[in-house]
C-alpha cells in the first residue's frame, strides 16, 4: 500500500474500559483523587460538565509526585480478550489500527509495550497512539493534548479525520467515545456508550471482547470479496 493511498478501512479503538477490562483512567483517578471524582464524574457522565473541563480540573488537582503511581495502577488491570488477535487480523488485511484515548498516553504505552504479537511488542504494531500527555515539572500535573477542541480534551473525531480511511471503524465503551461513534461508518459499542447511542438512535454492533469484533469485521469487510 503506497504511503499516500487512503486505506479501505481504518480502526479507531478506545483504551480505558475497551482495551482494558475496566475503566483504568477512572479507577486510577478514584484511587489517587477520590474526592475530586465524586465531585466531577457524575456531571461528566450526565454530560452536565464537558469532558475537557471535568478531566482537566481533576488532573490539574493531582500532585506531580503521584504520577508514577498513577501509571503503575494499570499493571493490575486485566485486558479484554482478543486484542492481539484483532490487531493481527488488521495487519493481515492492511487495516491501520489506531489507539485513541481520552486518558493518559503513558498508561496506554505501558500496556501496549507488555503485550506481544509474535516476537514484537504490540506497541510496534499499532498505527498511532493519540492520548493525553502529562507535564510533571510543576507541583501539580499539567495535561497536554494535541487534539484539545470544543468539549473534549482529546477530540477523537479530529484524530479520525487525520488518519481517515474510506470507511472508519470505532470501538468504544463510554462517553469519551460518543462523538467518534456518532461519526464513524461502523461502530462497536458496549456499556455506557451503547446507552448513549440508543438514546441518539445511532446503529452499532454490540461487543464483549475483541474476538467478537474481529469476527464481525471479517463478515462486514470481507464476506463479499
Amino acid at each position: 500500500m503506497s504511503e499516500n493511498k487512503i486505506p479501505e478501512f481504518a480502526i479507531f479503538c478506545d483504551f480505558d474500559g475497551t482495551i482494558t477490562g475496566e475503566d483504568t483512567f477512572v479507577g486510577m483517578l478514584k484511587a489517587v483523587a477520590p474526592h475530586l471524582c465524586d465531585q466531577y464524574l457524575p456531571d461528566i457522565y450526565t454530560q452536565k460538565l464537558t469532558l475537557r473541563e471535568g478531566v482537566k480540573r481533576i488532573i490539574e488537582s493531582i500532585p506531580s509526585r503521584s504520577y508514577s503511581a498513577m501509571i503503575e495502577y494499570v499493571d493490575e488491570v486485566p485486558l479484554r480478550p482478543g486484542l492481539s488477535e484483532l490487531v493481527k487480523f488488521a495487519i493481515e488485511h492492511q487495516i491501520p489500527f489506531h489507539v485513541v484515548s481520552g486518558g493518559l498516553k503513558d498508561m496506554v504505552k505501558r500496556v501496549l509495550s507488555t503485550q506481544m504479537i509474535g516476537n514484537s511488542p504490540l506497541i510496534e504494531k499499532v498505527a498511532s497512539i493519540s492520548a493525553v500527555d502529562i507535564d510533571t515539572r510543576q507541583e501539580y500535573l499539567t495535561p497536554i493534548s494535541d487534539y484539545e477542541k470544543g468539549t473534549e480534551l482529546v477530540a477523537k473525531v479530529e484524530v479520525m479525520k487525520q488518519y481517515s480511511g474510506k470507511q472508519n471503524i470505532s470501538i468504544g465503551d463510554s462517553v469519551t467515545d460518543l462523538n467518534i461513534a456518532l461519526n464513524a461508518d461502523i461502530t462497536f459499542a458496549r456499556d455506557r456508550l451503547a446507552k448513549y447511542l440508543d438514546k441518539a438512535g445511532k446503529f452499532y454492533y454490540p461487543w464483549e471482547d475483541f474476538f467478537s469484533v474481529r469476527d464481525q469485521l471479517c463478515e462486514l469487510c470481507f464476506e463479499k470479496r
